[in-house]
C-alpha cells in the first residue's frame, strides 16, 4: 500500500510542477521585446504599471543588453499575471519572467501597495544584475532616475 500511495504522490507532485511550468511560460509569452538600438551602451530605462485590480504600482528600472521591453506590452503581461500572495511575491515572479525574457545588464524592481489598500505603507524593492557587470556611475544615478 505504501508504494502505490508514494508513486501517486510523486506523480501528483509532477503535475504540479508541469503546471507551474505551463503557468510561468504562458506568463511570459505576454512579454513582448524589441532589439536594443544601442547594444553596446550601457543606459537606463525606466517602465511603470500596476496589477489590473490596481493593488499595486509596479516600476522596473533596467539596463538593457540586447532588447528592451516593449512598454505597451507590459499591461498586457501585467493583466495576465495571477494573485500574488504578497508584495514581495509579485516582485519575485516579475524579477524572474523578465530577467529570463530581457535578461538585462540590471534589473531592479519597486512594488508598491496602492494607497486605496489597508498596507497601503508596504513596499518591495528587488535588483538583480548580471555577473562581472558594473556601473557604479550610472547605477548611482538610480535614486533621481
Amino acid at each position: 500500500m505504501t508504494d502505490t500511495t508514494d508513486s501517486s504522490t510523486a506523480a501528483e507532485a509532477l503535475a504540479q510542477d508541469a503546471e507551474i511550468v505551463r503557468a510561468r511560460l504562458a506568463r511570459q509569452s505576454n512579454v513582448e521585446t524589441v532589439r536594443n538600438p544601442l547594444p553596446r551602451l550601457d543606459y537606463l530605462c525606466k517602465v511603470v504599471g500596476s496589477t489590473v485590480d490596481g493593488g499595486a504600482a509596479l516600476e522596473l528600472r533596467y539596463v538593457p543588453d540586447k532588447l528592451l521591453l516593449q512598454e505597451d506590452a507590459f499591461g498586457v503581461y501585467l493583466a495576465g499575471l495571477p494573485d500574488a500572495e504578497s508584495l514581495e511575491s509579485l516582485a519575485a515572479m516579475v524579477l524572474d519572467d523578465l530577467n529570463n525574457e530581457l535578461v538585462p545588464r540590471f534589473l531592479q524592481i519597486r512594488v508598491r501597495a496602492s494607497e486605496d489598500e489597508l498596507d497601503s505603507g508596504h513596499a518591495v524593492l528587488m535588483e538583480d544584475r548580471r555577473p562581472r557587470w558594473d556601473n557604479p556611475a550610472l547605477l548611482s544615478r538610480l535614486p533621481a532616475f
